[in-house]
């Protein structure tokens, strides 16, 4: 083999975990892993997709090394093989947000006037939660909370808001977020809380990008 084919048979290395992302339903995958460890059919029915479907690009996010399995009984779970595949994979979202006019509007059209939320930095809740200036609501389904939360935040799933808000101190300030900058259950949390009075902002971004940061954190309910 020459040095131009060594060097294309490293290029194609590479190109396969570009391959594994390009799909957008593996990139949905990926985020759903980003909030903790999932079976192949819990993996199905948050992302609406038959099992078989979601196996087979599973199996191709593990060919490209970025996630891993392992068994229990009759089950198979998935997990991020590390860190860094969250990383990868936010700043692929960010990077096509940032230069594609068609994502950006995509973004807008799914989201909304995100500016019109006040996004909330995490440095800035960082301060705030030392200060006992804020609640924090995680706004994800229970599980995903129980896999891994904010130290402080409260579950309170998007889907029960409605049903729970007589719960929810009226003189308090609220910080709501979830699976990351792209996920939207932040916002209608924080359009309920503001339709019914209530002082509420989103966290810019989600509970990944603060694991990530190294920010504290907790597990279970």
């Amino acid at each position: 083999m020459n040095e131009h084919a060594r060097k294309m048979a490293l290029y194609e290395q590479f190109a396969r975990v570009g391959k594994a992302l390009a799909n957008p339903v593996r990139l949905e995958l990926l985020d759903l892993l980003a909030q903790g460890e999932r079976s192949v059919e819990d993996l199905a029915g948050t992302a609406q997709m038959k099992v078989s479907n979601t196996s087979a690009q599973l199996h191709m996010l593990a060919a490209a090394g970025l996630v891993a399995s392992r068994r229990d009984g009759v089950r198979i779970y998935y997990r991020l093989a590390d860190p860094g595949v969250t990383a990868l994979a936010g700043q692929v979202q960010d990077f096509a947000a940032s230069r594609l006019a068609e994502a950006e509007h995509a973004a807008r059209s799914y989201l909304g006037d995100l500016a019109a939320l006040e996004p909330v930095a995490q440095d800035e809740l960082a301060r705030r939660l030392r200060d006992g200036q804020v609640l924090v609501l995680d706004v994800r389904p229970e599980q995903e909370y129980a896999a891994g939360h904010i130290a402080g935040a409260r579950s309170l799933p998007v889907a029960d808001l409605s049903a729970r808000l007589a719960e929810l101190p009226r003189e308090k300030e609220y910080v709501a977020y979830c699976r990351g900058p792209y996920c939207v259950y932040a916002d209608e949390a924080v359009t309920a809380l503001r339709a019914n009075g209530l002082k509420a902002q989103r966290l810019s971004e989600g509970y990944p990008e603060w694991w990530l940061s190294g920010r504290p954190v907790r597990t279970g309910k």
